[in-house]
């Protein structure tokens, strides 16, 4: 059974959509897990940032 029952009575235009929308999907999803897991180390790198012109001055 396909994922799209219709997939086969669709044009090659609409398909091509469909599996861009999915592939950009897919990409979005990607880069949220990327960046939501890089968060807390960002915030440790602007922490130590702030320490560390704290100090210099």
């Amino acid at each position: 059974m396909s994922l799209i029952p219709r997939w086969r009575y669709m044009t090659d235009e609409s398909k091509a959509l469909t599996k861009r929308t999915a592939v950009s999907a897919l990409v979005v999803l990607l880069v949220f897990v990327v960046l939501r897991s890089l968060v807390p180390w960002v915030l440790v790198g602007l922490v130590a940032w702030w320490i560390w012109k704290a100090v210099s001055k």
